[in-house]
């Protein structure tokens, strides 16, 4: 027995228990290897006239025996002689490939003639493997491992085995063409590990169309079917259909993915087709992006807009990510650095020989060119949901409902950075227009003399849009867009304010909107004399106004007349940054018994409503009983007109009916 050339026990420990994260992968690797030899042959074939081939002719096989515990990988590639099978296996971490890779970057150093080093260099040939240790993961399922090889050219064929232990043997074995097998003897099975299911139809069915789909040659495998028998000439009808089964070769293997070929070139059906096998969904998807790039990275991408949000988009579990794969070998199922949060209901594929990848294959090294990557598809998702708005507003609308709180959520996650990306994808409902918007469309209707962005958040679009200080602005001839979602508002206070995309001033600078809560800011709407007498009412009822806060018991911070709601009582407001909504929605975060900022709330009074002399005159009779109830009955009522739950309904039941007696 030879022994291996490295650090064989711990090295190989190494490749066997720690490179690798997943052991289905080894089928991945001894395919991959297969096509390298098989490109490495038809690369020679280029560069030297005696070496005669048909390139359809050129294939890969896997076999089984199940009741052996076997599979097999074969190719008719360039195949390996004595001396290679000890390098090439015998060395641990050598990589036969890429020496290859370098030999062929540096043909033009050659002396080979200027045209085959043409050929060389623009020849349809994708090496694969570049670490050398992809082999190795075979011994994650197998006891032993053989290869029988018989380089091209060559009479004689030699074989190598190893229990991936100590060492291997090499011998003079048989096979009838050039080419390589690798047969797997497949480990006992064992309580946490099924290993027989890799020598099964079903089993290796499923893993090369999981990860080696689209490897550039056919991989074919004998597999059984089941047909009927031909009934007997004298059959009657009471005969019984008999079946059999019979055993064909059968290409399992795409090899042409469908985003390397010509956007011109696939219908519309087959991309749908494709979204809906892959990606297991049941309708079409609503856009179909392609991208093709060259330069220092050349990649490329087939990405999906879902019609439909997933089942668990909004669960913790819900992994966002596109598959991931280099020279048509799957690397991970979904990369998350290729897609940013806000984007995390995307589809798709994207592939890469140019990527950097990590000993095992599994992730990679440079994620400098993954970002580089993701930031070209984040453009290019950008840009097609921009146009999807501007040309089908309706599928736009339709998609908004499915995915817009992902967008919002993505803004105010990133505390406004992306701000720049997702404002002008947002959507809101105005009460002015009554249909869906968005801010360009909102300013692009305000008044000329409109200098901020109002909106309004509450649980419904309908309350919203009869809550008094909404009709207030409404009158005053300004939109409010309402937000019904519980992310508007922390998705509005993110951005600010806006700056619309082609609106510019006549002097060339744009002007930034900034963006107000209509229940808790100066809104800009009331002139300094409207200011003036309302301070003036406010202290002259001071005394009533601090017995109505007394009452309320620390509810609100103050009690002032009002210079924006005209038909109704009272209206709360609020100073500071938390408005009424989203303190109760902090309150019902899990966890938020403590340490929740309060509303700072400011009870509005309507200095030209019936209820305002009621409670003059109440306050002046000296009843405080009176003033005391209305001044909860006033409370609670604006606290359902804004949608909220008020703090004792029985009590609010009490002293309406106190008032009917």
């Amino acid at each position: 027995m030879r022994k291996f050339k490295t650090e064989s026990k711990k090295l190989l420990d190494l490749m066997i228990n720690s490179i690798y994260t997943n052991r289905e992968i080894f089928l991945r690797e001894l395919i991959s290897n297969a096509s390298d030899a098989v490109d490495k042959l038809y690369f020679r074939s280029l560069v030297d006239d005696s070496v005669k081939i048909n390139r359809a002719d050129l294939a890969i096989t896997v076999a089984y025996d199940e009741e052996a515990r076997t599979v097999t990988v074969s190719d008719n590639g360039i195949g390996m002689d004595k001396d290679e099978l000890d390098k090439n296996l015998g060395t641990i971490a050598h990589s036969d490939s890429f020496e290859f890779k370098a030999q062929r970057s540096g043909a033009d150093e050659t002396g080979l003639a200027d045209e085959t080093a043409e050929d060389i260099a623009s020849a349809d040939v994708d090496i694969i493997g570049q670490f050398g240790v992809g082999f190795y993961s075979a011994f994650m399922v197998g006891g032993t491992v053989r290869v029988v090889s018989r380089a091209y050219g060559s009479d004689e064929a030699w074989a190598w085995e190893s229990d991936g232990i100590d060492g291997y043997t090499i011998t003079q074995s048989e096979r009838s063409e050039h080419g390589t097998d690798v047969i797997v003897t497949l480990k006992a099975d064992t309580e946490d590990e099924s290993f027989g299911t890799y020598a099964t139809q079903q089993g290796l069915t499923s893993l090369i169309k999981k990860y080696s789909n689209y490897v550039r040659y056919p991989i074919q495998m004998e597999v059984t079917k089941s047909r009927m028998k031909e009934p007997p000439a004298d059959a009657g009808d009471d005969y019984k259909p008999e079946f059999e089964n019979y055993t064909e070769v059968e290409t399992i293997n795409s090899m042409i993915p469908i985003w390397k070929r010509k956007k011109s070139e696939v219908t519309d059906e087959e991309y749908n087709e494709f979204y809906k096998t892959d990606f297991h969904d049941f309708e079409d998807p609503l856009r179909t992006i392609s991208l093709h790039a060259e330069g220092t990275l050349t990649y490329d991408a087939l990405m999906f807009v879902p019609s439909h949000a997933p089942f668990d988009m909004w669960s913790k579990d819900y992994k966002r990510g596109l598959a991931l794969y280099s020279s048509g070998v799957l690397i991970m199922d979904k990369c998350e650095e290729l897609v940013p949060d806000h984007f995390n209901f995307m589809r798709g594929v994207v592939d890469s020989a140019d990527l950097t990848l990590n000993i095992s294959r599994e992730t990679l090294q440079h994620n400098s060119q993954l970002r580089a990557i993701a930031r070209r598809l984040e453009k290019k998702i950008k840009s097609e949901l921009a146009n999807l708005c501007a040309d089908d507003r309706e599928a736009y609308v339709g998609f908004f409902k499915e995915f817009g709180r992902t967008l919002k959520y993505g803004l105010y996650s990133s505390y406004g950075m992306a701000k720049d990306t997702l404002a002008d994808l947002l959507l809101f409902y105005s009460a002015k227009q009554k249909k869906m918007v968005t801010l360009d469309e909102y300013i692009a209707d305000a008044p000329a003399d409109a200098e901020a962005i109002y909106f309004a958040a509450g649980d419904s679009i309908d309350r919203l849009a009869n809550m008094p200080i909404v009709t207030t602005v409404l009158a005053k001839g300004y939109d409010v867009l309402l937000c019904d979602e519980n992310v508007d508002e922390f998705c509005m206070m993110a951005m600010q304010d806006y700056t619309p995309k082609d609106a510019a001033e006549p002097d060339g600078s744009t002007k930034a909107w900034p963006i107000k809560n209509v229940g808790s800011e100066d809104l800009g709407l009331t002139t300094e004399e409207e200011k003036k007498k309302a301070e003036e009412a406010t202290e002259e009822n001071a005394d009533l106004f601090g017995a109505m806060q007394e009452a309320l018991g620390g509810k609100v911070q103050k009690v002032v007349i009002s210079t924006r709601v005209t038909d109704a009582p009272v209206v709360l407001t609020t100073e500071g940054a938390v408005s009424l909504q989203m303190a109760n929605l902090l309150k019902e975060q899990p966890g938020a018994d403590e340490g929740v900022p309060e509303a700072q709330i400011v009870m509005e009074v309507n200095a030209e409503h019936p209820v305002f002399q009621v409670l003059k005159a109440a306050h002046a009779a000296g009843d405080a009983q009176k003033v005391k109830d209305y001044a909860g009955i006033l409370f609670d009522q604006a606290l359902l007109v804004e949608g909220l739950p008020i703090e004792n309904p029985l009590e609010f039941s009490q002293r309406i009916s106190a008032l009917m007696i």
